[in-house]
């Protein structure tokens, strides 16, 4: 079974997923992140692959991924981190980025590495669902992946729907139509998002992310969904002083 899978079985609420992007904040810093945010009571870890143009981020999370690029971090890099991940850690891994390095990678080689390494999921925003139903879906599947669709307060039932029927793992709520970053907190109108999504009665297990920052943001957000996903706040909190694994446990602390 994916540990996806396993995970949500497991534990219905109060999910917490973090985000980072590998190679910030210095090139070797992805292991240690990973087992430090499994050890301090993550259950969830997006890793986040680095791009030159982040278009659905915000200014914390493109600035990382410069820093990450140029510290020197690649794909191939990144699977030679990652290659020995899962004789200490067992949570679900997922990668997160944009199509185009993954297609320069090549469909087949990146899924077969993710597999490899231990990896559990994609979440891809800009890949379309018409084009990964039909040109993707078998390999991921082949290689035991689940790709993690997105939905915002603007996509219709319909479109929920269809992607509630193509989804292996969860949904991915983006909590507002705008870029990632730290929100001041959430709107009644996100709540009535949250509730219009929550009557539906998906098959699938949801969680919110996009302007996630703290305890009462994602406390708030496992009232309507699974869990929560907090990505700027970490990689803000990750630029700050101290030891790196002490910025860690400090940061998942306050939200537990």
């Amino acid at each position: 079974m994916n540990r996806i899978n396993k995970l949500f079985e497991e534990k219905k609420n109060n999910i917490l997923s973090v985000f980072f992007t590998a190679g910030h904040p210095t090139l070797d810093s992805t292991e240690t992140i990973i087992k430090t945010l499994e050890n301090s009571g993550a259950d969830l870890i997006e890793i986040g692959i680095p791009f030159s143009d982040p278009t659905a981020d915000g200014l914390v999370i493109q600035k990382s991924s410069q820093v990450a690029l140029d510290n020197g971090m690649s794909l191939k890099l990144l699977f030679e981190q990652l290659k020995n991940i899962r004789e200490s850690v067992n949570i679900p891994l997922i990668m997160m980025g944009y199509l185009n390095p993954v297609l320069q990678y090549g469909i087949e080689n990146f899924c077969k590495k993710c597999n490899e390494v231990g990896i559990d999921g994609l979440i891809l925003p800009d890949l379309p669902i018409s084009i990964f139903v039909k040109e993707y879906q078998e390999t991921f599947r082949k290689h035991n992946l689940h790709n993690i669709f997105l939905i915002s307060p603007q996509t219709v039932e319909e479109r929920i729907r269809l992607i509630d029927s193509e989804t292996d793992g969860f949904i991915y709520m983006v909590a507002s139509s705008s870029i990632t970053g730290a929100k001041s907190g959430i709107s009644e109108k996100q709540i009535e998002y949250f509730n219009r999504v929550q009557s539906m009665n998906l098959k699938n297990p949801t969680v919110i992310g996009f302007g996630i920052s703290n305890k009462d943001t994602f406390d708030t957000a496992c009232k309507y969904a699974n869990g929560a996903i907090i990505g700027s706040a970490f990689v803000k909190a990750l630029d700050e002083e101290g030891k790196l694994e002490e910025k860690v446990e400090r940061f998942v602390k306050r939200l537990r």
